[in-house]
């Protein structure tokens, strides 16, 4: 779904954010944070660590783009070398942060030392040795999920499956077969019961850099980063869940309902949704579930996948006729063709993603991001598929890495990434300590408050559909595919973390990693697995961000803010009428008030942050249960009589 922080989170806030936060070194030196003048204001402190972010940046960032592009042992020897170097100098920066009384300070520095005493997503030992190794599981982890495949029983290795072509099978509700959706399912998750083993020790190593930086684990580590003790912050997202909660079980019962009727009682299991049906490897968003839960068949259609496979297949077939026709063209030169059309297309659809950003006003991505981002997926190497933006210095540089297929997931996908982007060089203005969201959860709002402006009549005046006809029963058509990816996800959201801070605290011990981790799912989600899922497996692997040490929960407060935010420039638009129906694409004041946002990046608390867009202080779900107001009130009446809860 949407961009992460590489394996080894932010060290720091700021400048590598949506990446590792590290610098590097040559291979076998001991690295050494510089040195501190004994005498070292906490200004001219604050002032030697935002220069060495900056000059450190452009080095440490090609060293995780080549480790996630270029897989292979050079590239992951590079990077953990780099991240070691950074780690080193990052810890005796804290250590040094920590002698300053916030308080004595002006109001930038005090926040300055704050946010470099907080923001560590991979707290990591003093200890050399110790940091050397953590440095080295963290780069193996990402590099073992990133060649991760699939070989089913006598199939040679050309003949494997990657976690693309995996998805697909998965993505095809309407034509895969319930054994071919679970045979594929069980497949991606063979490949992390190896990770297992580094896991456990990357958690021992991280809680013991936790320790040293005066917190009790890793996990109280990740809920001190948001201007509120790390129990106010639980408290907070527990609330934000259950403002929310009714709406998802309405959701879920309705979903549950029709997969009982497309595959009888093999569609549920003990009132929970099966984990491989629902269209996604990991149940967090059932967008491909459309086929089995379209409302009302046809109505409103909005056939995007269509539209872009289309456009895909009228470059490729334009360039065959060019070159004579494909009588004229060796095998090889087919599929150059073929790989040209997939980057048109991907161009394309990142331009038109662009343009909804430039329509408010906003600058134009620099000619470096087209020409450095990865697009597509190459054919000769391995790479992280999974989509992440990247800021390659504290200056403005910047690209997308994706694998982009022209369907309309990776459309709001590629939005959602460009989101990240425009954040970036809205806030290269800042220190490097400030270049980073207000909160992380923020920073993945941002492009999706511009997916919910993605309406049937935006889409049309981009040529991508028909003008819809408007009608009720297109609105619940619209909306119900609105909540297949904005409410299906919000406790996935949650439960991501909840498991980690279980890991992390001990409460959930290496023996019940996969236990705690079905727990969970039922719990918050209502989803199980068809079939035992014992201990031998490490199922919390096979998503992404687990190896790559990603604090999730941003994502689920992301889910509730861009709702805020929508609504707040919406109002700044001079939308009248359903919030829904909003779309202030080209609008400037809305464009005006966005980007000043963007630009304050995490130079205040967050709090006043939202104030200035919102006009209140408080995370809010509220505007979501306006936006979907229409569809939750259909949902009730569609599950009137059915137990529509689960145990779990």
């Amino acid at each position: 779904m949407t961009p992460v922080r590489t394996l080894l989170g932010t060290a720091i806030a700021a400048s590598l954010l949506l990446l590792s936060a590290c610098g590097s070194a040559p291979e076998g030196e001991t690295a050494k944070a510089p040195a501190a003048a004994p005498a070292e204001s906490a200004d001219a402190f604050i002032a030697r660590v935002n220069r060495t972010i900056e000059e450190d940046t452009p080095e440490v960032t090609s060293a995780q783009w080549l480790s996630s592009t270029y897989i292979n042992a050079d590239t992951q020897r590079v990077a953990a070398a780099a991240n070691e170097r950074w780690l080193t100098a990052h810890n005796a920066f804290v250590e040094q942060a920590k002698t300053y009384d916030e308080a004595a300070q002006s109001p930038a520095t005090a926040r300055a030392l704050h946010i470099l005493k907080t923001n560590a997503a991979m707290p990591a030992p003093r200890d050399p040795a110790k940091l050397r190794e953590l440095t080295g599981i963290a780069t193996r982890m990402e590099a073992t999920y990133g060649a991760g495949k699939w070989c089913r029983d006598g199939k040679t290795a050309k003949d494997c499956l990657d976690i693309g072509q995996i998805s697909e099978i998965l993505a095809d509700t309407a034509n895969s077969s319930y054994e071919q959706q679970l045979d594929a399912w069980q497949g991606w998750h063979t490949i992390s019961p190896p990770l297992r083993k580094d896991y456990q020790r990357f958690v021992e190593l991280t809680n013991e850099g936790a320790r040293e930086m005066g917190y009790a684990n890793t996990g109280e580590v990740w809920r001190a980063g948001y201007d509120m003790t790390p129990a106010e912050f639980q408290a907070e997202t527990d609330r934000l869940w259950n403002q929310v909660k009714p709406l998802y079980t309405q959701l879920q019962c309705y979903a549950r309902g029709k997969l009982v009727e497309k595959y009888g009682e093999r569609g549920q299991v003990n009132g929970m949704l099966p984990a491989h049906l629902t269209g996604n490897l990991w149940q967090q968003d059932w967008g491909n579930l459309w086929p089995i839960l379209e409302p009302y068949k046809g109505v409103g259609s909005l056939d995007i996948n269509g539209a872009l496979r289309k456009q895909r297949e009228d470059a490729l077939n334009a360039s065959v006729a060019q070159a004579g026709g494909l009588g004229k063209l060796t095998a090889e030169q087919q599929v150059e063709l073929s790989r040209k059309a997939d980057l048109d297309i991907a161009t394309r659809m990142t331009r038109l993603a662009e343009s909804f950003y430039t329509g408010l006003d906003m600058p134009a991505l620099p000619d470096s991001f087209y020409a450095d981002s990865q697009l597509i997926q190459p054919r000769d190497r391995d790479v992280v598929c999974h989509a992440s933006a990247w800021p390659m210095d504290t200056h403005g540089e910047v690209r997308i890495k994706m694998c982009i297929k022209p369907n309309e997931e990776e459309l709001t996908t590629i939005y959602h990434e460009l989101g990240h982007i425009f954040y970036y060089m809205a806030y290269k203005g800042q220190p490097p300590l400030f270049q980073d969201g207000a909160h992380d959860g923020f920073h993945e709002a941002i492009g999706d408050t511009i997916v919910l402006s993605m309406t049937p009549q935006y889409l049309a005046s981009i040529g991508l559909v028909e003008t819809p006809a408007v009608s009720e029963q297109a609105v619940i058509n619209s909306q119900m595919r609105m909540a297949l990816a904005k409410v299906a996800f919000l406790p996935f959201g949650l439960m991501i973390d909840r498991w980690r801070w279980g890991v992390f605290d001990g409460s959930i011990t290496p023996e019940n990693y996969n236990t705690a981790w079905w727990q969970m799912k039922a719990k918050y989600q209502g989803v199980a697995p068809v079939e035992a899922r014992g201990e031998e497996f490490f199922d919390a692997g096979a998503k992404y961000h687990v190896p790559g040490n990603t604090p999730y929960t941003r994502y689920f407060l992301s889910h509730i803010l861009q709702f805020q935010f929508y609504k707040a420039l919406c109002d700044a638009a001079g939308h009248t009428g359903p919030l829904y129906q909003c779309n202030f694409a080209n609008n400037p004041e809305a464009g005006k008030r966005f980007w000043a946002m963007l630009a304050a990046g995490s130079s205040q608390p967050w709090q006043k942050t939202l104030k200035e867009l919102t006009g209140g202080e408080k995370m809010d779900a509220a505007p979501v249960l306006e936006y979907f107001a229409p569809l939750n009130a259909w949902l009730e009446k569609q599950n009137e009589g059915k137990d529509c809860g689960w145990e779990g």
